[in-house]
């Protein structure tokens, strides 16, 4: 008699699974932010406090469960205000660095500027 395997069973991904810690959450949410897409950051809103757990996520962001659900629901455009509240509920916050592009024309020559505001290469 024959042992036959039965075929493997995949699941679908779920980034909640992964997010048992707080550099690992912190890691996460940095990588969606430089994506710069307000659906994906929403998901990943979604994703950690699925990991920390939806009622004690709302609780401490002092919104209703479902209302909490309908906030990070895909298409959602919760208000800025509701964002903070979870973020801050999920232990993130959010911090602002120059962009690389924006350093770039900060520091080219033709940009810099004299202490009286007007154009360094400008003859008067």
């Amino acid at each position: 008699m024959s042992k036959t395997k039965s075929p493997m069973k995949l699941v679908p991904f779920d980034a909640a699974r992964y997010l048992d810690d707080d550099s690992a959450v912190a890691e996460y949410m940095s990588a969606v932010l430089e994506a710069n897409d307000p659906d994906l950051l929403l998901l990943a809103l979604g994703d950690v406090a699925r990991a920390k757990g939806m009622a004690l996520v709302a609780r401490e962001a002092g919104l209703g469960r479902e209302s909490l659900y309908k906030a990070l629901a895909p298409g959602a455009k919760p208000r800025f205000e509701t964002v903070m509240k979870v973020a801050h509920a999920l232990g993130v916050q959010f911090t602002a660095h120059p962009a690389a592009a924006a350093v770039k024309a900060r520091s080219h020559p033709s940009r810099k500027r004299t202490t009286a505001g007007k154009p360094a290469s400008a003859a008067y």
